[in-house]
């Protein structure tokens, strides 16, 4: 096996994370072989816009292997982001570089502020970006024939890739893997790399166990990204007082005050929201996703989800991610009842 050569844009005040997180990931992505052995997927080659040393955001020196001109044929290439981007005479040099190389190259991965450098060659008009949402509007504005999404992780279109930036570099090089090498290969990546799950491109940008982290008072937050990590625990209202140290009366009495809805409601929405992410995967039956998130009968699973979201888990499953959004909006009702749950991000 041949390994497939990805190259990493390298460039002055670029973000550490965006070239950290890819490389670690495909230079660690092996091949198991037949007699117990393991070859490398990739050769990692990081491409300089010139041969000196760059210097990122956070004050780490990189050092280039090669000039952008002296790059060998890509499988795959990585423009990441960085403060460094704005910068005219850079950008305009790498757009000049992109314009010719990206033609000729199988897909081309573009992170964060990343999107600026190729969006200004023309190359990405009318396709479908994600865009971190902090630059949502700017890059909106500045290049209305792209088609920007805030909403999603990573998004393909075509040959180009597009991020949101930061650690969804990771979620998005694993899925690049995954389309090389097939699941298993990227699940034992990520079980390497010690991430919690493997995320896929329609998650929210916006996680979760982070939102109620940031919104829910000191004593609850981290109960309530518990919760959300261990939907098939016992999560009844004594359970979850007991692992805050407080009476079930009293428990139930603030975290309502703080959730603004019952410990009952915010762990049945919760698991339906993640029923909704795995049913998204074909391998994943019906059964196990409803025993996996706490529920003991298939059938209550099945009236639970129908009751929240409006339909059957099997012919939510079916839905195409438009017909989802249209799913949403008809069910935008039942928030009130169910509030804990972002169907925003969940659709």
């Amino acid at each position: 096996m041949t390994p497939k050569t990805v190259g990493l844009i390298v460039f002055e005040q670029m973000a550490a994370t965006e070239l950290a997180g890819p490389a670690e990931a495909f230079s660690r992505a092996r091949m198991p072989t037949s007699n117990g052995g393991q070859l490398p997927c990739y050769r990692v080659l990081t491409l300089g816009i010139s041969t000196g040393r760059c210097l990122t955001e956070c004050g780490f020196i990189v050092m280039p292997q090669l000039d952008i001109n002296e790059s060998p044929p890509l499988d795959t290439l990585i423009v990441p982001g960085g403060n460094g981007i704005h910068d005219a005479r850079l950008s305009k040099k790498m757009a000049k570089w992109l314009s010719r190389r990206v033609p000729s190259t199988r897909r081309v991965a573009i992170l964060g502020s990343g999107i600026y450098a190729l969006a200004a060659t023309g190359l990405l008009d009318e396709h479908r970006v994600a865009v971190h949402w902090r630059l949502a509007k700017d890059v909106a504005l500045r290049f209305p024939k792209l088609r920007v999404t805030s909403s999603s992780l990573f998004v393909r279109d075509g040959p180009f890739c597009t991020c949101a930036g930061g650690t969804s570099a990771i979620d998005l090089s694993l899925s690049l893997i995954e389309e090389d090498y097939g699941r298993q290969i990227a699940l034992n990546l990520a079980r390497e790399l010690l991430l919690h799950s493997k995320r896929s491109g329609e998650q929210g940008q916006y996680s979760e166990p982070l939102k109620f982290q940031i919104e829910s008072s000191e004593r609850f937050a981290d109960l309530a990204a518990w919760i959300l990590c261990n939907l098939d625990q016992n999560l009844s209202v004594e359970a979850l007082a007991q692992r805050a140290c407080m009476s079930p009366r009293n428990f139930a009495l603030l975290f309502k005050q703080a959730f603004g809805t019952t410990p009952a409601k915010f762990v049945t929405a919760a698991r339906i929201r993640e029923a909704q992410l795995r049913l998204r995967v074909p391998r994943n039956s019906i059964e196990s996703v409803g025993a996996s998130i706490g529920f003991r009968s298939t059938d209550v699973f099945s009236r639970t989800f129908e009751r929240l979201v409006g339909i059957r888990p099997c012919s939510y499953r079916g839905l195409t991610i438009q017909q989802r959004s249209r799913q949403l909006r008809s069910v935008r009702h039942r928030r009130r009842a169910f509030p804990a749950v972002s169907y925003e991000q969940a659709a």
